[in-house]
């Protein structure tokens, strides 16, 4: 069984979990994986959520949505591949809904961090860190290495999912 819990229930939550190309982010979206499914007990017409890799098989869901209506999503995409991800669904017909899901990673970043969105970009060898647009100082090796490991100039992206854990996306530039 998974546990579920409403983004908004968690402390730091930011108000959208930032679904690229959906909600407030700008950045095109490709899908690691898309799948088709039933899920009869969601009410709403598109529900968006993060599953991640934990002994309770957490998924965090941003809708206000009755508990274990996900679970047939999750276990669509976690077909094609394991937590953690991101992922969108979307109502089709009746209870048959479509999910997208791209692979992230996740974080734990110290509580002193302020802020819900973080963005590191390292263009030539120039480093900047937005904390929720404005301009930082602080080191974050946790971002830094998972940038590296694109092995060009990126961008990393981080979304706070509660006091210490973050959402990462990240792209070479």
């Amino acid at each position: 069984m998974r546990r579920v819990v409403r983004a908004d229930e968690l402390a730091g939550a930011p108000v959208e979990l930032g679904i690229p190309g959906v909600t407030a982010s700008a950045r095109p979206e490709e899908w690691d994986a898309v799948e088709s499914t039933h899920a009869a007990d969601l009410v709403g017409n598109a529900v968006h959520f993060v599953a991640l890799a934990d002994a309770e098989r957490t998924v965090v869901v941003d809708e206000d949505e009755p508990d274990g209506s996900v679970e047939p999503l999750a276990d669509a995409i976690e077909k094609a591949f394991e937590p953690p991800y991101r992922a969108l669904a979307v109502r089709q017909d009746g209870d048959v809904w479509s999910v997208g899901a791209t692979r992230v990673d996740v974080v734990e970043l110290p509580a002193a961090v302020e802020g819900d969105a973080i963005e590191l970009t390292s263009v030539d060898g120039n480093v900047e860190l937005r904390i929720d647009d404005s301009d930082s100082d602080l080191e974050l090796p946790a971002l830094s290495e998972i940038g590296e490991r694109l092995e060009s100039d990126y961008a990393v992206r981080a979304e706070r999912l509660t006091e210490t854990t973050w959402v990462v996306d990240a792209d070479a530039l």
